[in-house]
């Protein structure tokens, strides 16, 4: 068994190796054989190793309440201390296991993705880097640590989205993912300062404890929770901060599979499970809305884009709703399910997309063809027999985030719908949370079996290009074939082996803990409401998953319904789906553009009126003032007083000099003179 000190060097080795990657290949890469590309994956995989042995002490110990906690102090200043440290439990665990897998795959499949890219060392290094900030976020133990890693999360994200920064769409694309993260960094900023001004501690338990013991609740509790809160809107791309998700897919497609779909985005996700026992009741309701609300909405743009990448982007998006959805609803637990059964299937999805568009890439490019756009399914068909592995691990992906049964994705998303159907049971006027749950999971059936008939079935498209078109190499599809087994229900209902229910070892071993908010639900009363709920929810989502898979499989497949047809009967509405709703151009035109005019009148102000009339002015004046006191200071004191003075003192002495004649007689007539002068004066 594991040691406690053992687990704080496993900690230390998993965080920092891949910074230690970073640091050879950021200087060293180009000068290395293969570009250092061997020092990342060994690194990484090393993390791999670590984190899987820190899973298996924890299926042997077997303790849902383990915790291992290692701190330091960081700085101190007398009453003032900051402390750094670890803490694991068995959450920590099971994510450094996602996260050190995810981060493998993505370090082997870029092997022959990014082959030949002319920063291929740098790629390498900012994976290092972007590794290592995650890793911190996730054994962070206190808020001011894990808001340092988290904003390392942000500049490694900009670097890896923007790595192609030749293409302006990719340059603005990092930038804009960079500055939207940042408003929602500002809101978890003050959600920190908030609590720490009322708690006094940046630790996260005693954090939990200063709550429990009420130093801060009400309204004050309320804005902290959501400030905390407004951290994983931006990372995990909630509405309204989703619009810098969907672009950032203009970076290297397993930057995509790594960051979007089980790491950077799952942060959001992590942070509120980690901090779901602060939440006061109204940041819970203000979370489930927010959540429920991106899972439809999302999943609506979904169902409309052409843009393999896109199409996948929005999913992301929509299933990040799902989780935040289920931490609102107090089911915290369900939501970390998911996000690891996400993290299998989505990276399988994106990497299968990376196998396809590497396919097309290949062809177009024998047939010297450079305006096709690779990823638009429109341009695809009939793939199924040029790339059996790719469509077979992608299928299998796509009927487990369908929530179809014997795939993993049915076990948590199940868990998350009977949690939001239980929570209206008990409030029932917030029924619309289900609606969004449910509506959510049927449109994601339909776009994701759309995707999947769209770019595998059929007839091509493109016959020439169709002809190029050929399976990727073993490097590439291995991940495939890894992340699409680990989508299969088995391994997350050992030892149990129920393919309809979660009961397994992850639902024995993660286990929800009480809020340390008074008035809030216990979890045993949340776990009862999901249970009551369960049977309905299986059975709705079933249906829904069914009619999604059916509808698609009737209009994509079986062309028994038309696609253009339908498109044209919504009118309007596909025309706001297909445009995402315009929330780019309504926040160019209503906030961009008018904060830009805005900071030009101020540019306007500060520059050509104050700097130029005030502070020049004030300049000029000054200037002026100095030339007039320099004039009346030289040509008057100067000239006048002190060198009159001077000249006059010159003169008398002159004068005086005259009178020291050397003669005795002369000396007593000038002293006789003197005598006679002050007999007069006495005498006056």
């Amino acid at each position: 068994m594991i040691t406690g000190n053992v687990i704080t060097d496993f900690s230390l080795l998993i965080l920092f190796l891949p910074l230690v990657a970073f640091t050879i290949n950021i200087f060293f890469g180009k000068r290395l054989p293969r570009q250092g590309d061997w020092i990342s994956i060994g690194a990484i995989l090393i993390t791999l190793i670590l984190s899987l042995s820190m899973l298996l002490n924890m299926f042997m110990n077997w303790d849902p309440d383990f915790s291992h906690e290692a701190k330091f102090i960081w700085m101190d200043l007398g009453a003032f201390k900051i402390e750094l440290g670890f803490w694991v439990d068995n959450i920590t665990i099971v994510m450094l296991v996602v996260v050190s897998l995810i981060s493998s795959m993505t370090h082997i499949f870029s092997l022959e993705y990014m082959k030949g890219d002319i920063r291929y060392s740098r790629y390498y290094a900012y994976l290092g880097l972007f590794t290592f900030s995650m890793n911190g976020i996730v054994l962070a133990n206190n808020l001011i640590s894990l808001y340092i890693f988290w904003e390392l999360v942000g500049v490694s994200s900009y670097l890896l989205i923007a790595h192609w920064f030749e293409k302006p769409s990719a340059a603005a694309a990092g930038k804009k993912a960079f500055l939207t993260n940042r408003v929602g960094d500002i809101g978890f900023f003050i959600g920190i300062m908030l609590m720490f001004t009322a708690i006094g501690s940046f630790n996260i338990q005693e954090v939990f404890t200063g709550v429990a013991q009420g130093l801060i609740g009400g309204s004050l509790l309320t804005l902290a929770g959501v400030g905390l809160f407004m951290g994983a809107v931006g990372k995990s791309s909630q509405f309204p901060l989703h619009i810098w998700l969907p672009d950032a897919m203009e970076g290297p497609t397993p930057v995509s599979a790594l960051m979007h779909a089980a790491t950077m985005v799952a942060a959001g996700v992590y942070l509120t499970v980690r901090l779901f026992p602060l939440f006061s009741p109204d940041a819970l309701l203000v979370i489930a809305y927010v959540g429920g609300f991106t899972a439809l909405f999302a999943a609506s743009i979904a169902i409309t884009q052409n843009d393999i990448k896109k199409v996948l982007a929005y999913s992301t998006v929509s299933q990040l709703g799902y989780m935040i959805l289920a931490v609102g609803v107090g089911n915290y637990i369900a939501a970390f399910f998911h996000l690891l059964t996400h993290a299998m299937f989505k990276a399988c999805l994106f990497y299968g997309s990376g196998s396809v568009i590497h396919a097309m890439h290949h062809s177009l490019h024998e047939l010297d063809d450079h305006d096709t756009d690779p990823q638009d399914m429109r341009n695809m068909g009939g793939f199924k027999s040029k790339m059996p592995i790719t469509y077979l691990t992608m299928t299998i992906a796509t009927l487990a985030i369908s929530g179809v049964p014997f795939f993993s994705g049915f076990l948590s998303k199940d868990a998350i719908l009977a949690g939001s159907l239980g929570f209206a049971q008990h409030y029932p006027q917030h029924f619309l949370l289900p609606v969004f749950g449910f509506g959510a999971a049927a449109i994601t059936a339909f776009y994701m079996f759309r995707l999947i008939f769209m770019t595998f079935h059929g007839e091509a498209k493109m016959p020439k290009v169709f002809k190029g078109i050929h399976e990727s190499p073993q490097v590439m599809t291995f991940p495939l074939m890894l992340l699409s087994g680990l989508s299969i229900f088995i391994f997350y209902t050992l030892p149990y082996l129920n393919p309809l229910s979660d009961h397994g070892w992850f639902t024995e071993l993660i286990r929800a803990g009480d809020s340390v908010v008074p008035g809030n639900p216990t979890a045993h009363e949340i776990g009862e409401g999901v249970h009551h709920a369960h049977y309905t929810a299986m059975a709705l989502s079933l249906l829904v998953a069914g009619l999604g898979i059916g509808f698609s499989y009737l209009m994509y497949l079986k062309k028994k319904l038309s696609a253009e047809v339908w498109a044209n009967k919504m009118g309007f509405l596909y025309k706001l789906s297909y445009n995402k709703y315009y929330f780019d151009e309504n926040y160019d035109r209503f906030l961009y553009q008018p904060l830009l005019k805005l900071s030009r009148a101020v540019a306007y102000v500060d520059w050509d009126l104050y700097d130029k009339y005030f502070i020049n002015g004030f300049g000029r004046v000054t200037k002026w003032l100095s030339v007039l006191t320099g004039r009346i200071d030289y040509d008057g004191l100067d000239q006048s007083i002190v060198d009159g003075i001077g000249r006059a003192t010159q003169g008398f002495g002159k004068q005086l000099k005259q009178v020291q004649t050397g003669r005795l007689q002369n000396y007593m007539l000038f002293a006789l003179v003197g005598v006679i002068i002050i007999l007069v004066i006495q005498t006056i």
